[in-house]
């Protein structure tokens, strides 16, 4: 009987042991660990506001070559990328037509001429007469009928002469339009230029009579103009002679800057014509701007990711943009940042500038190198901003007012 009591006090020991070490353990050891702070340092660098667009490439001047006489392409003198000068024969069509019309017009001004020479003789001729009978009507030794027929007979002489020559000048316009249109079925380029398309090719015939046909295109590839559609929330705040920058699909990390030429003061798909009710389509307005482009690197219809700066400042003090708290009265706004003891974060005002939606500018405040609380980590390990979702959403207007990636991206 002592035995099973003294093994019954054993286990009561080591229970109580237990809960006693399980007590302590709650009490001493299991505290709720500090939350881990996200920070980052004030630090100097660039802050620029954007506005975003999509763009397309085109050539600084670019012209339709076609053709203002019909028949068939008899010879095509150019190929796809080919560099022509202004004056350079294109292309050729055929032009029999065009000759036969020219020698009839040619003859029918030979048949002029030699009329005016037939009016002439009789005009010389009724001169002689004329005169004749004026001398001796004035000696009486002449009628008064005869000369008054001498005088109509002179008057008409002269009125046939006219008429030649006004059929010669008639007659001079037809060979000279005869001559334009046989000078129509050489096409010439009309400035200097690249082949970017060949829409006609050598045997096709062309019909000129309702619309000029194209042959090909030429464009000026040394210097390229983009189309940026910017979104009508945006297009206020755009203006000429903003900077400009732009990236393309084929190579994203480079930057081609240049100068806002104009934005266009009707929509892209603006027709003339009166509009009513609601639309649930997107309105935006072209903006153009020109871009060197020596090397040749930029092609025509390439798309470009268009950066419109609306403010920038070079080589501040900036912070994270999610540092941001609550903006005051006064418009500054609470940061939070690691004070001297290293763990409780301390709130500080700070006056702001340039905000891009990533980094936001400092002007007073802090100085570079101070630790700012970003995110404050959970105990799940997940992290909060330290400005909220409010400051989330105030960082995409930043970029350009619409959180919609621009259209053809």
């Amino acid at each position: 009987m002592w035995y099973k009591n003294k093994r019954f006090l054993t286990i009561a020991g080591v229970a109580a042991a237990v809960l006693v070490v399980l007590v302590l353990w709650l009490l001493f050891f299991n505290k709720p660990k500090r939350p881990e702070l996200v920070t980052q340092p004030a630090a100097i660098g660039n802050v620029e506001k954007t506005v975003l667009a999509s763009g397309t490439l085109e050539p600084f001047e670019q012209v339709n070559v076609g053709a203002q006489v019909s028949g068939q392409v008899t010879k095509l003198n150019v190929e796809l990328g080919d560099e022509v000068k202004a004056g350079d024969l294109i292309a050729e069509i055929d032009s029999q037509k065009q000759k036969n019309d020219l020698a009839t017009s040619q003859a029918a001004l030979n048949n002029q001429k030699a009329q005016r020479a037939s009016a002439m003789a009789s005009l010389a001729q009724a001169q002689s007469n004329f005169t004749r009978q004026q001398t001796l009507y004035q000696a009486d030794a002449g009628s008064k009928a005869d000369y008054e027929s001498a005088v109509q007979q002179l008057k008409a002489a002269q009125a046939s002469l006219d008429a030649a020559n006004s059929q010669i000048q008639q007659a001079t316009i037809s060979v000279n339009t005869a001559n334009v249109n046989l000078g129509y079925t050489r096409i010439v380029a009309p400035m200097n230029g690249t082949v970017i398309a060949i829409i006609t090719k050598q045997g096709q015939t062309v019909n000129a009579n309702q619309s000029a046909p194209t042959i090909v295109v030429l464009g000026q590839l040394n210097k390229m103009t983009v189309k940026a559609e910017i979104s009508e929330a945006d297009v206020i705040r755009i203006k000429s002679g903003m900077k400009v920058y732009f990236t393309t699909l084929g190579d994203p990390d480079k930057k081609y800057y240049a100068t806002l030429r104009s934005v266009e003061p009707a929509p892209t798909d603006f027709t003339g014509e009166t509009t009513t009710g609601n639309t649930s389509s997107a309105i935006y307005y072209y903006g153009l701007f020109d871009v060197d482009n020596p090397d040749g690197t930029l092609r025509p219809s390439m798309t470009a990711q268009v950066y419109i700066i609306q403010e920038s400042a070079n080589n501040v003090l900036t912070i994270p943009s999610a540092a941001l708290g609550r903006k005051g009265k006064d418009g500054s706004y609470t940061v939070r940042i690691i004070g001297k003891d290293k763990t409780k974060p301390e709130p500080v005002k700070v006056k702001t500038g340039i905000n891009d939606g990533t980094n936001v500018q400092i002007l007073s405040g802090l100085t570079a190198g101070q630790q700012v609380v970003i995110a404050q980590a959970s105990a799940s390990g997940s992290s909060t901003s330290s400005g909220g979702n409010r400051n989330n959403r105030a960082g995409s207007s930043a970029l350009g007012g619409s959180t919609r990636p621009p259209r053809g991206l």
